[in-house]
């Protein structure tokens, strides 16, 4: 049987960023927000997943994080991808996170034997808020975007990583944890 999944760090409930996806839902523009409780920065996305591989999946996760000590990142600054002509992600912007860069590239080597696909973009640290249909709104988007560039989101440690499932639904995806591997403390 296999699965849906994705290996991430949750974000812990934020009030700053929870404001921040507010404002734009508030935009009238055709915005599917994330909700709160969903907010997590991906490290890599698997896709279908077979069960019988969440071992080998879950000592990846372990090696990936070997000398990673819990550490605290930074939520600051908004963009959108592609870019803020063309919006269909909207983002809160992560600083302070190196070691998830380093994680990240061990987890893309590591599962590409297992056969999933290695990404070909480079780390991008973010927490995805929403996402676009259409343009209806971008302007108001825009202008958002454009006063909270550099805004400060506030701070979490980030302690251990998480193999998530991932089932797609009309209201929108529901999310369950797999497997959970702490990072070191020693």
């Amino acid at each position: 049987m296999s699965f849906r999944a994705f290996i991430s760090v949750d974000i812990d409930p934020n009030p700053l960023i929870e404001n921040f996806s507010k404002a734009l839902q508030n935009t009238g523009a055709r915005l599917k927000a994330v909700r709160m409780e969903q907010i997590h920065m991906t490290l890599k996305f698997l896709g279908p997943t077979d069960e019988g591989l969440v071992p080998k999946i879950e000592g990846i996760m372990k090696e990936a994080v070997t000398g990673v000590k819990p550490f605290e990142i930074g939520f600051k600054g908004t963009g959108a991808f592609p870019n803020l002509n063309y919006i269909k992600v909207v983002w809160v912007g992560l600083v302070n996170s190196e070691p998830l860069a380093e994680v990240s590239r061990v987890l893309n080597d590591e599962m590409s034997p297992l056969g999933f696909k290695r990404e070909g973009r480079g780390f991008s640290p973010h927490v995805t808020v929403g996402r676009l249909k259409g343009s209806k709104g971008k302007e108001m988007i825009q202008e958002i975007l454009s006063k909270t560039k550099t805004a400060d989101f506030g701070a979490q440690t980030i302690d251990r990583l998480k193999l998530k499932k991932s089932v797609l639904e009309t209201s929108g995806p529901t999310y369950s944890t797999i497997a959970e591997v702490p990072f070191p403390t020693d």
